[in-house]
């Protein structure tokens, strides 16, 4: 094992001078010190590693040896604090984040264009997972931070809130007259439900919310994304369970509409969740700063 890496510094830098006093001067202690510290390399090596000359200090053979992993190592060096270096300006590095479809879709897509522009050089890897699983890869470190629908309760993890989410139920005018008043639940329930499959926070939020109104909710069909609950909706297939945030253009359209239901569904909050005491590296930091 190497037991103190400035014995090899003083090697390197008297190697480079050919002189023990400007590698002295180069690193910024005194003389009798980088004597003291060839002294117990070569000590420890079990041989001489330099010869004095007319012309200074000359590697033995076994110097010249040394050297050459010395000099290999010190590039390896240089080379990254230089990586660090631009890491910290952002002119290199990668960011791991996790997020559901949906919220990766509609919420974190618009900003990472934004910051893919600023900074292309950064690499970006996502990984789709529910908000269970992301917190897990999480506290597994495989992700720098993760965007969940909240609320979530894990000690080890740091929530900062962001928007608000209301779920909402989406129809077509060319199957349902637009409502003259909000249906109940127990009036909901009797229609063809379009929702998310199980396992999704969306749908784990609606099924809670229905049995605390005393009824269960049966879809007629479950899908994958909130993409094909409106495009089912749109061909008159159901009442689609979507987020009014994220079918703004939809609504705006005028062939899908809102359908109101008494009592609504409460809001959500999307939840940018990062470990506790663990820092973050610069392009995670600066990702995370443009997020809202």
């Amino acid at each position: 094992m190497i037991e103190n890496m400035e014995w090899y510094r003083a090697f390197y830098e008297v190697a480079q001078t050919g002189s023990f006093s400007k590698a002295a001067e180069k690193m910024y202690i005194t003389q009798p010190a980088v004597s003291h510290a060839i002294k117990q390399l070569e000590f420890r090596l079990g041989g001489a590693l330099f010869f004095r000359s007319s012309r200074g200090v000359k590697l033995t053979a076994e110097g010249e040896v040394l050297l050459r992993f010395v000099s290999q190592a010190h590039h390896f060096l240089e080379n990254g604090e230089k990586k660090i270096a631009e890491m910290r300006k952002l002119m290199a590095g990668e960011v791991k984040i996790g997020a559901g479809d949906t919220l990766c879709r509609y919420y974190l897509l618009p900003h990472l264009e934004s910051f893919h522009k600023l900074y292309p050089d950064i690499k970006i890897q996502v990984t789709n997972r529910t908000t269970r699983e992301t917190i897990a890869l999480l506290k597994e470190g495989r992700i720098d931070f993760g965007i969940v629908n909240l609320p979530i309760e894990e000690k080890q993890v740091h929530v900062r809130e962001s928007m608000t989410l209301h779920d909402c139920f989406l129809v077509s005018e060319d199957r349902f007259a637009r409502a003259e008043r909000a249906l109940t639940w127990e009036e909901l329930v009797q229609l063809p439900l379009l929702m998310l499959e199980k396992g999704s926070s969306i749908r784990r939020h609606a099924d809670d919310y229905a049995q605390r109104q005393g009824v269960l909710l049966q879809p007629e069909i479950e899908l994958g994304s909130i993409e094909l609950i409106v495009q089912f909706t749109r061909i008159g297939l159901g009442i689609g369970c979507v987020i009014r945030e994220f079918i703004q253009d939809e609504l705006s359209g005028g062939s899908l509409y809102e359908l109101p239901v008494e009592p609504p569904l409460p809001p959500r909050r999307v939840g940018l969740v990062t470990l506790r005491d663990v820092p973050l590296s610069a392009a995670a930091q600066r990702l995370l700063e443009l997020l809202p």
